[in-house]
Formats: structure tokens, C-alpha cells, sequence
């Protein structure tokens, strides 16, 4: 005979009823997808300039991410628009004046486009992303913002690299 107490019986009778634990994968799945979802429409956020080698961007503390904008490139050699050679930085620096022609000319093309695909836009609402190389004199930076300025651009934005991550690309407005 067996002498178990009634608390030892009823433990006994207790774990017999109880099923193992089982996972619902259902539900499971569930949150794997809304977390799939929700890591692709934030991965969209997460700007950052193509910059050429032939470019090396100041450090800032900036935070401030880049929009997209129309890119205006200043290498030592050279300024581009959107890729295309518009001037030489020899040209430029013996110039006198602040509107850089050529330059401004680019830019007006720019607007055009952009205005025919989103209307007519504020002058002061309209962007536009310098990248200019570190060894680049600022004079030669002054004229190109004068000349963007000049072009109906209202918001100027210097690219720069962030100190804290050297990979991310961020803007400072100005």
C-alpha cells in the first residue's frame, strides 16, 4: 500500500490534466512580419549622400539626416551638378564676382525640372546639398552658395561627415 498524503495526490492529479507547454506559431509569425515591415519602411529613412572618392567631407556634430536634393559637387578639380561637369575650380577662383555663370545656368535647368514635377514651389523652400572637398578654399564655397542662392535656392546645406559615425552623411542647413 502506498501512503501518500492528499497534498503529494493532488500534485499527481494536477500535473496529469496539465499539457506541456506549446508555441503558437501562428502569432508567432505575426510579429515576425509586422517587424519585417516595420524594419523596411524605417530602413527608408536612413539617407546617405553617394560620395565620390575624389571628395573628402569636413567632420561635424551635425544630426540633421540629408533630404533629397539637387547635388551641386565641388572637387578641387571641378564643380558638377547632378554628376555633370558644369566648371573648373581654376576658372572659378580667377573670376571675379560671386555668380559663377555656367553654375547658375545648371541650376536654373534644375529648377525647371523640378518646378514641372512638383509645381511651383517658394523659392525659400527649395534645397539644394553642396558637397564641397575639405581642401576646397572657402572662397571658392562662397561663390557657389552665392551663385545657388542667385539661382532661386533658399535652403543651402553643406554636406559634412559625422564625427560620431564616419559612415553616415549628414547635412548642416544654413
Amino acid at each position: 500500500m502506498s501512503s501518500k498524503s492528499g497534498r503529494v495526490k493532488r500534485m499527481e492529479r494536477h500535473h496529469k490534466r496539465a499539457r506541456p507547454a506549446t508555441l503558437h506559431l501562428v502569432s508567432l509569425m505575426d510579429i515576425f512580419t509586422i517587424l519585417v515591415f516595420f524594419l523596411l519602411v524605417n530602413q527608408s529613412e536612413v539617407q546617405q549622400l553617394d560620395v565620390p572618392d575624389s571628395i573628402q567631407l569636413p567632420e561635424s556634430m551635425a544630426m540633421e539626416h540629408p533630404s533629397e536634393t539637387v547635388v551641386v559637387m565641388v572637387t578641387p578639380e571641378q564643380i558638377m551638378v547632378q554628376g555633370e561637369v558644369i566648371a573648373s575650380v581654376a576658372e572659378v577662383d580667377a573670376q571675379f564676382g560671386l555668380i559663377i555663370a555656367p553654375l547658375r545656368v545648371a541650376l536654373k535647368q534644375q529648377t525647371d525640372r523640378i518646378l514641372r514635377a512638383q509645381a511651383a514651389a517658394d523659392i525659400e523652400n527649395r534645397e539644394i546639398t553642396i558637397l564641397g572637398d575639405r581642401s576646397v578654399p572657402y572662397r571658392i564655397l562662397k561663390k557657389v552658395m552665392a551663385t545657388c542662392t542667385d539661382a532661386d535656392y533658399g535652403k543651402l546645406s553643406l554636406a559634412v561627415i559625422q564625427k560620431d559615425e564616419a559612415l553616415n552623411i549628414s547635412a548642416a542647413a544654413y
